[in-house]
């Protein structure tokens, strides 16, 4: 893992126990900061990756306590041997961390509220590993190399996988706000905070006072995260989402902020133009960082190896995040999850007229699937069908839907994983979804999704769903692999908890994200907020065919021999994309590519 700490390593070792970091910087520089990490009676030992943005208001209320660094480290530590799990609930950050009790052998460990730092488990007969890679874990030797079935119905049809599963047999995540204790043999797991636990005793007549709030816990989250020793730099594409946060850290103070844009010659991509008009208006140190787009197919195989997990998405992380980091960052802050918390993305419109209609599900199921049969398998007709044999169109129903990237049916022509009969991994062609993944954490939450707003039962399930498990983890395994760490401000405790307790009355955009625009007023100009949305739109379709295809015709080939794969419905489909049959796509194509380079990378049976 030295490529997500080159500054240091650590380890401590203790007859049953033995614990390693390796650390970037950040927060204290001095060595005294390293870990693993003791508390001042030497009883509790520590290893922390991420951040505690409010360590210095946590530090205020510990008083009792004699500090030896000016670290966010020494805090959470001294927190932990003050008030023990609870000291949970004061942090803001970012964080997974483990503290190990030498007096009551007792091993306790925690990740942040939105899963923003990756926590990987393995529980043996013997033995209990963690780390904040899976790669960490398999070079133990102690956890066999093998592919977990199940895990590959997600990936295939959310192009990641779901709480509690990973792609290894065995490997687990730990879910996001959570934590757990081990001790002699004994495990004990408890959540303490969940997305669906919003609060309803926030009056939002005045809509006034509910922009004014958003804007004060905008600037809050911002502020947070400018909390560093090292220079700290922003992501700006010239969007809302990017200027938004790079206007509130000009207005929260300190530096000049460093703001690094991904320009290209090609017009159809380049997003310069936007972003130079908001590094002009906030006084940026702007960095113009000139790609062609063929540095994404040259970083192909470096982002491939990058991947501690399989995913859809990512390429395009990887490569900015190594611009800015050879540009002289470690810290950079980023807009992603502007779009999640307001209603940004067309499902959300999409959501609010499927509710319109949702009297069709009172028409009796044999019917609703009969229609369904006319419908076809394939885009949005194809989708449609899907929801026709649902249930019902409540959230946790239609989210997954609308999600996937292979249909249930698509999943179940190309794989072979049961030798019954029986559907594979639960996934039902005719069913609408499968019963896994990230339809199990909506479905066992779906009173809790029911009482929010309409528009907030979307940012949840975005939550749960596509932004814990892609988003977060792409951002956080491209970033890290460079050696830079991301700060998200839309990814604020107080700032989400507070945006998804608003009625759909005052959050329904009239425009794109019109709730914060309006809530930032004056700060971002016209000319970003009605612009035309492009970006990272590259012409995959094509270098699949071109460029890339032998790269990905030797995988596929690959792919097909495997035993859990139906290897000539594969090869069929791989061969009526390069036909371009309309009825194919690239993206369903690239996830049993990538799948098999890590495959083969990383020694796995499957």
């Amino acid at each position: 893992m030295a490529h997500r700490g080159p500054d240091a390593d650590g380890f401590f070792v203790e007859g049953e126990i033995a614990l390693g970091h390796r650390r970037l910087s950040i927060i204290d520089l001095s060595t005294a900061a390293n870990q693993p990490f003791a508390d001042n009676s030497g009883r509790y030992v520590m290893v922390f990756n991420g951040e505690m943005y409010n360590f210095q208001e946590v530090r205020s209320l510990i008083g009792d306590y004699d500090f030896r660094t000016s670290s966010d480290t020494e805090v959470l530590i001294a927190a932990y041997t003050k008030w023990g799990p609870d000291c949970i609930r004061l942090f803001r950050g970012m964080f997974a961390f483990a503290v190990w009790d030498r007096q009551e052998k007792e091993l306790f460990i925690a990740r942040d509220r939105m899963g923003v730092k990756p926590l990987y488990l393995y529980a043996g007969e013997d033995r209990f590993l963690f780390a904040s890679e899976i790669r960490s874990i398999l070079s133990t030797g102690m956890v066999r190399r093998r592919l977990d079935p199940a895990a590959l119905v997600d990936y295939l049809g959310w192009q990641s996988v779901s709480y509690p599963h990973t792609t290894i047999e065995g490997v687990r995540q730990l879910e996001a706000g959570s934590w757990m204790k081990i001790r002699k043999g004994h495990s004990e797991q408890r959540r303490y905070w969940d997305v669906t636990d919003v609060r309803y005793d926030i009056d939002f007549y005045d809509e006034g006072s509910v922009k004014k709030k958003i804007r004060e816990l905008m600037l809050q989250s911002v502020g947070r995260r400018l909390v560093s020793d090292v220079p700290v730099g922003a992501f700006l594409s010239g969007g809302v989402d990017s200027s938004a946060v790079v206007g509130l850290m000009a207005e929260a103070g300190g530096a000049r902020p460093n703001t690094f844009n991904v320009a290209f010659n090609e017009e159809e991509y380049d997003e310069s133009p936007y972003a130079e008009i908001i590094a002009k208006k906030f006084n940026t140190n702007h960095t113009r960082l000139l790609i062609k787009p063929g540095l994404f197919l040259e970083e192909l195989e470096n982002a491939l190896d990058a991947m501690d997990i399989p995913s859809g998405d990512g390429i395009n992380s990887y490569v900015v995040s190594k611009s800015i980091r050879q540009n002289g960052m470690t810290v950079a802050l980023s807009g992603v999850g502007g779009d999640e918390l307001f209603a940004g993305y067309p499902f959300f419109e999409q959501y609010l007229q499927l509710q319109s209609r949702k009297a069709l599900w009172n028409i009796p199921g044999p019917l609703r699937r009969l229609a369904a049969g006319f419908l076809g398998g394939g885009g949005k007709k194809g989708r449609m069908a899907q929801l026709l044999r649902l249930p019902s169109v409540s959230i946790d129903q239609a989210y997954p839907i609308f999600r996937q990237i292979n249909s249930p049916a698509q999943i179940h022509e190309f794989l072979r994983l049961s030798g019954n009969g029986s559907s594979a991994a639960g996934v039902s062609p005719g069913s609408g979804h499968a019963v896994s993944g990230v339809g199990a954490e909506l479905s066992a939450r779906a009173a809790q999704l029911a009482r929010l707003p309409l528009l907030s039962q979307v940012s949840a399930a975005e939550y749960l769903g596509y932004t814990q498990h892609t988003l977060l983890k792409d951002t956080d395994q491209m970033s890290m692999a460079v050696s830079l760490e991301v700060r998200e401000p839309f990814f604020d405790q107080d700032l989400v908890e507070y945006v998804l307790a608003i009625p759909d009355r005052i959050k329904r955009p009239t425009y794109p994200k019109s709730l914060l625009v309006e809530s930032l007023k004056p700060m971002l100009p016209d000319e970003i907020v009605f612009r035309k949305k492009q970006g990272f739109l590259f012409p995959w379709n094509i270098w699949l065919k071109n460029e890339l295809r032998s790269f990905c015709d030797k995988h596929i080939r690959n792919m097909a021999d495997r035993s859990f794969v139906n290897g000539g419905a594969l090869t069929a489909y791989w061969q009526r994309f390069l036909k371009g049959d309309p009825n194919t796509r690239w993206s369903e194509v690239w996830l049993f590519i990538v799948l098999e380079y890590w495959l083969e990378k990383n020694g796995i049976e499957g």
